[in-house]
Parts: structure tokens; C-alpha cells; sequence
């Protein structure tokens, strides 16, 4: 995670309120899911959304959200497993999807294994959020010109190629941020490096629903 301040800057960013719908994508250890849910409140709703795709995963990424939603005061949170481009149909109407350092993943065997592509997946978003919704993406920054070469080697990817796929599927960009970029980073070694792991260059775009 990152700093109070970041943090704060990053909700404003993603329009997330007290009483929003959010569906957070691939949540990781919760982090995220656990902010959400503090602060929608018990008039909003956090589905906490497993990709089936990683299911299987060692860590058991479904059980785990599982737990999270039975933590006291976690009523307002769903754990959510289905294939990726599913997402229409198991979840509702949201104001927001948030995509936190998984974008480049829909362009890696693992993801693409179970026939889920970018395009599909950014249809099936555009299909779950509300009119005027927000769909929120971070991720690690690959070098210009490298557009979606790096996803699987790096696990970085051109925020130009990102915007272009959004873009495709209906969405028009509303608003990007600099706040976690660092210039310092080459862009060019695995962001799990430890000369990088943490502080890599990183982008983030609120694409709207119109």
C-alpha cells in the first residue's frame, strides 16, 4: 500500500464515497477491499472479486475474501469468484471498478488461459458500471513503445496501449495522475527487482461510462 497521502489522493481520484457500489478486481490481500468498505459505508456495497483465473492459486485468494467478508463490520462486502469477462453477471451495477496493478495481467498466458482477452474484459466492464461510472486503473509503467510486450516479461505495460484498449470498448478518459510515478524508474527490469520492487513507475487513469 502507500502513504496516508497518497492514499487519500487516490480515493479522490477514484470517486469512491460513502455509499458507492465497488468492484474491486483481483484483491490481493484485501487491502484494498477492506478501504473500500470503510469507506462506502453500510449504504454501499464492496464486491471483492477472485478472477477464476487465479482461483486456483496456493494461497486460496477465494477463501481468504471469504474470511475478510465475515470480519465484524464487513456486512457491506461480497466475495466474488467467476471468470473474468463474468463480471456482468456476478455482480451488480457498480460506480466504480477498481483495477489495482492487474491491467498488464490480461495480456499473460495465465489470464488469457481460461479465453479472457483486454478487450473482452473491458466490454464486460463497460456492460457492469452504472452510467457515468468510473473505471479506475493503476499499474506499472513499461517504456514507450514497448506497448503490451512487456506484460508477461516484466509485468509492465504502455499506458498509451492501456488507453487505447479503454478507449476501444467505449470509455472516454476522464482524468490521470502522476501521483506514483518516479522518474528514476527505467522502465526496463521486472518490477518484482528489488532494485525496484515497490517504488516502480506507476500510472493511473479514471476512465468514465458515458
Amino acid at each position: 500500500m502507500y502513504d496516508q497521502s497518497k492514499l487519500s489522493e487516490l480515493i479522490r481520484f477514484s470517486r469512491i464515497d460513502a455509499g458507492s457500489t465497488v468492484i474491486d478486481v483481483y484483491p490481493g490481500d484485501g487491502d484494498w477491499t477492506r478501504l473500500f468498505s470503510d469507506i462506502v459505508g453500510p449504504e454501499g456495497r464492496v464486491y471483492s472479486f477472485v478472477p477464476a483465473e487465479v482461483a486456483h492459486f496456493k494461497n486460496d485468494p477465494v477463501g481468504r475474501m471469504r474470511t475478510l467478508a465475515k470480519e465484524p463490520g464487513r456486512e457491506n462486502v461480497e466475495a466474488v469468484s467467476a471468470d473474468l469477462v463474468a463480471i456482468p453477471e456476478a455482480t451488480q451495477p457498480a460506480d466504480v471498478l477498481w483495477l489495482h496493478l492487474f491491467y498488464h495481467d490480461l495480456h499473460t498466458a495465465l489470464i488469457q488461459a481460461r479465453g479472457a482477452t483486454a478487450a473482452q474484459f473491458n466490454r464486460a466492464v463497460y456492460e457492469r458500471l452504472k452510467p457515468g461510472g468510473s473505471y479506475v486503473i493503476v499499474d506499472h509503467a513499461a517504456a514507450v513503445g514497448a506497448g503490451t510486450s512487456d506484460a508477461q516479461s516484466l509485468h509492465r505495460i504502455e499506458p498509451a496501449s492501456v488507453r487505447e484498449e479503454v478507449e476501444a470498448a467505449g470509455f472516454v478518459l476522464d482524468a490521470e495522475s502522476t501521483i506514483l510515478a518516479n522518474k528514476d524508474d527505467s522502465r526496463s527490469i521486472k518490477v518484482f527487482d528489488p532494485s525496484i520492487k515497490g517504488e516502480t513507475d506507476r500510472f493511473a487513469f479514471r476512465f468514465l461510462k458515458i
